[in-house]
This record gives C-alpha cells, sequence and structure tokens, in this order.
C-alpha cells in the first residue's frame, strides 16, 4: 500500500461529455489522483478517445449482467494499491480544482474512514430537486459518529459514492463493499464504519456538480431499491427509521415554496413525494410482492435476474 497516493474507480455506462469534463477536471486538481481506473459496462458503448485525458487513465469492460453496485466497485477496488479510493459517478463533475485535496484533508482525523463530498445542482436542475441538493448537501461540513445516531437517525449513516473518498485500511478491514446489493451499498459500509466507532465525514468544501430530474415514476423505482435495500440489511438499519428524515423534507420544501412565491410547485411537491413515499414502502415489503410486480417496481432489473 502506499501511504500518500489516492486512486480513483469510476463505473462507466454509455459515457457522455461529463465523463470527459470529469477527467480533465481530475487533472487540474491541487492533489492529483495516481491512477484513475474507469470500470466500463459493455465495450462497444465505449469510445476510446476517453482515455486521451491527462493522467494515468485505465480501462477495464465487463458486461451489463456483470455489473452491481458494491460488487464492481469492490472489484475495482482490489486492483489498486493507493491508501486511499476515491469513488465516482461518470456524471459528477469536480466543481474546482481543491475537490480531491479537501476531501483528503477528512482524515487528517485518524478516526475518518470516509469522506463524501457536496453535490452542486446543474443549471438546468429543477426547482424541487436544487432544493433537495441544498437538504442533503448544506454548506456546513460535520464529522458523524455513533454518538450522533439519537440525533441525526439514518443520517448518520449518510454517504454518496456519487463522490466519496475511502481509508483503504479500514475499507478492507470490513470487507469492503457487499459484493452483492441493487443499491446503496455506501450507506451500508458507512454504517459498518459507524458500528465499529469510526466516524464518517462530510466535506462542504469538496464539490462535485451532480443532480437529476426524474420523473415520478424514476423516483418511485428509486425509492424502491432504497427499500429493497434497507430490508436486506437490518443488521444496519433496523431500528433506525428513514421516513422522519423524509418528511423533514418535504416539509422544509413546502416552507421554502410558499415563501419564495412558488406556491404553484406545492401539488408537484404532494405528488412526487407520494411516489416516494409509495416505492420506499413497497420497496421494504419486497418479500410480499410477487416478481412481476418486482419487476415493475424496480430500476435495477438485472439484480433480480442474478436472484433467480
Amino acid at each position: 500500500m502506499r501511504d500518500s497516493e489516492i486512486d480513483v474507480v469510476i463505473p462507466v455506462y454509455k459515457p457522455d461529455e461529463k465523463l470527459r469534463r470529469l477527467l480533465w477536471r481530475l487533472e487540474e486538481q491541487t492533489r492529483k489522483p495516481h491512477r484513475i481506473l474507469l470500470v466500463n459496462t459493455e465495450r462497444e458503448l465505449f469510445d476510446d478517445s476517453y482515455l486521451e485525458a491527462p493522467g494515468n487513465i485505465e480501462v477495464i469492460h465487463i458486461k451489463k449482467e456483470e455489473f452491481d453496485h458494491g460488487g464492481t466497485r469492490h472489484m475495482a477496488a482490489e486492483m489498486l494499491h493507493g491508501a486511499f479510493l476515491l469513488f465516482l459517478t461518470q456524471d459528477a463533475v469536480p466543481a474546482d480544482a481543491h475537490l480531491i485535496e479537501n476531501l483528503r484533508a477528512a482524515f487528517e482525523n485518524e478516526n475518518v474512514c470516509a469522506a463524501y463530498a457536496r453535490q452542486l445542482p446543474e443549471e438546468n436542475c429543477s426547482v424541487l430537486e436544487r432544493y433537495t441538493r441544498s437538504f442533503n448537501y448544506g454548506k456546513e461540513s460535520r464529522v458523524s459518529t455513533k454518538d450522533d445516531l439519537p440525533v441525526l437517525g439514518i443520517k448518520t449513516f449518510f454517504c454518496s459514492n456519487v463522490c466519496a473518498m475511502y481509508r483503504r485500511s479500514a475499507y478492507e478491514e470490513l470487507g469492503g463493499f457487499e459484493r452483492r446489493t441493487i443499491f446503496n451499498e455506501d450507506m451500508i459500509f458507512a454504517g459498518r464504519l459507524i458500528q465499529s466507532g469510526k466516524a464518517v465525514a462530510y466535506r462542504a468544501d469538496a464539490k462535485v456538480i451532480h443532480s437529476h430530474n426524474y420523473t415520478c415514476m424514476q423516483q418511485f423505482r428509486r425509492n424502491f431499491d432504497l427499500g429493497v435495500s434497507q430490508a436486506e440489511h437490518p443488521e444496519i438499519f433496523e431500528g433506525i427509521p428513514s421516513e422522519g428524515e423524509g418528511i423533514r423534507l418535504v416539509k422544509q420544501t413546502a416552507l421554502y415554496l410558499l415563501k419564495s412565491g412558488r406556491i404553484y410547485l406545492l401539488p408537484g411537491l404532494a405528488v412526487k413525494s407520494g411516489f416516494k413515499y409509495a416505492g420506499y414502502r413497497l420497496g421494504k415489503s419486497f418479500r410480499r410482492l410477487p416478481g412481476r410486480v418486482i419487476l415493475f417496481c424496480t430500476m435495477n432489473r438485472n439484480y433480480w435476474d442474478q436472484t433467480e
């Protein structure tokens, strides 16, 4: 293990210009990564011109049915040797040159074993999603430990592999990401860190540009998979309900819309919140659902094909 090196893992599927910008901005960082490993799903969908960006960029190709949110990232981690692992999604573009430097600074606290970045909305981000970004990724940094569970609840385990760095020694000690998981591999691992007495840091000064304008049905399916992941890992999530945090988001968003004169968006908030909650509750109860209902509800049909 090389004590000062930071390696980057980026899962890739149907890449576009965001990945190109991401790779160039990694080279502009004040703290440059040692190696950048792209794990591409489907060789024929990848343009080798992405490898022309500066930096030590490598790519491996896997089949779509081989991809797993936790297993694929763990496979990539085992191919690298840096003391720190930085995971990014292909659409998370560093907002400035200090992303890696500021994430790495979190580990000056020896108890911190994971640190995740602030996600800023894109220019085309909807009003509701823009507020959700500010709710989940505020201006204040924090370090969470198990002492925060009574106050923060599920938020204590929050971590996002959209952009998150891990201390390799702790990653290996706890066995890394789940090898098979529908979703949420980052929070499952963060939960294990917290339970083991370690800390997870949120760095508001480490910023990436990343947002989605999900439709109601896309949000339903995403939250269904979230519910499934929590139901499959009671050792992490049992007794720590997520509903309270969701209700707080809805209330604060509604208040924001009222204060900003966007009352006309309240019906849309109500509808989208209903889809989110319905998806989550169904996901938590997935074992009671027929297979065809599960396949209708999920965002990740390949996970269920593998399960069968």
